[in-house]
Parts: structure tokens; sequence; C-alpha cells
């Protein structure tokens, strides 16, 4: 009967039991996928490269009898070989079925590992492949596993991390592991072995300023400060951060929010939402009052429509994207308020004018709105 680990479950059992033959290495996580690779490669082949024991696919340009092939070749001076093939989804019904057999009839001599973000659960191949392989699940680690996987990551690399630095990589990089990684990587190189990394120290390798934060953004949010939300926005892009990164980081913190709203309204105590929010006990409730059930419903919807136009190319403009976003969340805000932005009045035709504005455009006949 097949089993299921994650990917720390995954080199624990490769220390002490070695490789076995079938492996589904499947997760959206990328970092995760990678890793638990990387444990199955270096368990089979060793430190060293094995070009003679080693061949990698991809699903979407094999053909199912050349990973066939490839299977059941024997090994070259060695116990093991090792086939890993990427992107197994992308394997259509007709190239997946030839593989049935070594599924369902493993090579002894060979490790095979397919990796995927996500099965077609309908396909006899993938069904197989849940029964008769080793699941390795590198599904995205939920909100109360990332402190521990960041604290694990940052002793590998020789790093203690003060509570708040530790605190602001995860709000800051909880879109990607690998980000955070990268972090953890640069604060190594940049801070003594001989003290902790503080938040300062955070901010400084990312080229951001203190106050930039998504808890800074989703405050700035709820008081409906447009132009504080757009300022926020436009030192995180400035300092190189990735669109996608700050969407994804935002709807997590307004995932959080949910969560917190809703632990509360179960009965929880208000300094377990505190130290969710890692805020003040006093300041959680106003806080969270700000965030009304429409107004958590309406920005999922927004994120998930800026998710697409990002992804997908169709705008040619991310930071417009993003400000949308942030000026629908502030016009729905219950503490909206309009700030005083910097105006420009642009003549289009005798007897009108328009005034433009980072916030929104406003028509009007025979004078100009100041």
């Amino acid at each position: 009967m097949a089993s299921t680990m994650n990917p720390v479950q995954l080199e624990s059992s490769l220390k002490q039991q070695g490789p076995g033959c079938l492996y589904l290495v499947v997760g959206e996580e990328d970092l995760l996928r990678d890793s638990a690779v990387k444990a199955l490669t270096q368990a089979v082949l060793g430190s060293e490269a094995d070009a003679f024991n080693f061949e990698q696919f991809h699903g979407d340009e094999a053909s199912g009898g050349d990973i066939w092939n490839s299977i059941a070749a024997a090994p070259v001076f060695a116990a093991r070989r090792l086939v890993v093939v990427k992107a197994a989804e992308k394997l259509n019904a007709r190239e997946s079925e030839r593989l049935l057999e070594c599924v369902n009839n493993p090579v002894e001599s060979t490790t095979v590992v397919f990796v995927s973000s996500k099965m077609d659960g309908r396909l006899k191949f993938s069904q197989a492949l849940a029964r008769s392989a080793v699941v390795v699940d590198c599904s995205p680690l939920r909100d109360a596993q990332l402190p521990t996987w960041i604290s694990r990551e940052a002793e590998l690399v020789g790093l203690r991390l003060e509570e708040p630095a530790a605190q602001l990589l995860q709000e800051i990089c909880s879109a990607s592991l690998y980000s955070v990684r990268r972090e953890l990587e640069k604060l190594a190189l940049y801070v003594p072995p001989d003290r902790a990394v503080t938040a300062a120290d955070v901010y400084q390798l990312r080229g951001m300023e203190p106050g930039a934060s998504v808890f800074d953004l989703a405050l700035a949010i709820a008081e409906g400060r447009r132009g504080r939300a757009l300022s926020i926005l436009a030192r995180n892009l400035e300092a190189g951060e990735a669109p996608l990164r700050i969407l994804g980081s935002l709807a997590w913190q307004y995932r959080r929010i949910w969560k917190v709203k809703d632990l509360l309204a179960q009965g929880g105590r208000e300094w377990e939402a505190a130290r969710s929010l890692r805020m003040d006990q006093g300041k959680v409730r106003p806080f969270l009052n700000r965030f009304s059930e429409p107004h958590l419903a309406q920005a999922l919807r927004l994120f998930l429509d800026a998710d697409g136009r990002l992804k997908g190319g169709s705008s040619s403009r991310p930071k417009m994207v993003l400000e949308r976003v942030l000026l629908a969340l502030c016009e729905g805000s219950p503490s909206a308020r309009i700030e005083a932005t910097p105006t420009t009045t642009i003549p289009v035709k005798r007897g009108t004018t328009r005034t433009v504005s980072n916030v929104r455009t406003v028509k009007s006949r025979n004078r100009p709105v100041r």
C-alpha cells in the first residue's frame, strides 16, 4: 500500500531505509518539489554526479516508450539507477498508459520519480501511481507551518533570527518559499555569525524602508488612506519586488485577517488573535472591525481577478493592475476617505477640462475642478 509523507519525512526515510522503486513528488510548492528530488538524487546516486545511471525526461516532450526503455535499463557499475520524469501531468493518456506496467510492477534496480504540480486523478496512470508510489506531498505550507520551516532553513545556513525578523520574513516572503531562502542566504553573508538577525537587517537587504510591509499596506487600506497605500506599493516595486509576489503577500495577509475574525467569532481569546496578528491585544478589535465581511469577500474576488491578469499577460502595466486593486479596496473600506493628491488640469476641448489624479478622473464643464 502506498504511503504519503512530506519532504522532511522523506529525508528521514531515505536515511533510515534507503531509496525505494517508485515515487510521486506532487504539489504546487516548487521549492519543496525540488528539495524532494534533490534528496532522492543524492540517496540513489550519491553526492557525485553519475551520468551513466541517471536520466531525466519532461512529460510534454518524451514518449512513454523512451521513458520505459530507460527504466528497464540495467545500472552501470552501481546498485541502482535513477529516472526522473518532470511535468508528469503533461503526459497524455496514450503515453502514460504505456508506463502502467512499470508502475504496477516496478523495476527493482531503478528508482523512478514522477514530479508534478498536480495530477489528473481521472487517468488510469494517475490512479495507479496513487496506489503504488510513495507520495511526497509538496503542497504550499500552511500559515502555522511557516515559522518552523523558516527556523529550520535559517539553521541550515547558520543564522539565528530574532522573532521580529522571522515574522517580517514570513510576511514579506509568504508568496514564495524560494524568496525566503534567497533572503536567508543573503543574510548569512551580511550578518556576522556572533549576533542574531534583526528586522532592520531584513529591511536593509531587501531595499525596503520600515513601514512598507504587507501589514502596513493592509492597515493603510483599512484606514482608507489611498495615498499611503499607493506609496507603499510604489516603494516595494522600486525595491524590485515582483508584482505577483506583492499580490500574493497581500492576499495572504487578508486570509490571515479572515481566519482571526473567524477565531474570535467562534469564541477565541483576544490574546490568541493578537499573537496571530503580532500586534498589541488592545488594538486587535479596532483593527479587525475595519475589515467587514463584504470587504473581505470583495478583496478575495479582486485578488483572483488581478492574479489572472498578471499571469495571463493581458495587461502590459502590472503596476496599474495593483493600483486598481488598492483603490477599489480603499474605496470599499469603512474608513475610506479622500486624501489630498496632486492634480493636473488637461484641456480637452473648448468649454471642457479634465482633472487627472492618481485616484480618479473627473469631468467638468466650464471650469476645472481643483
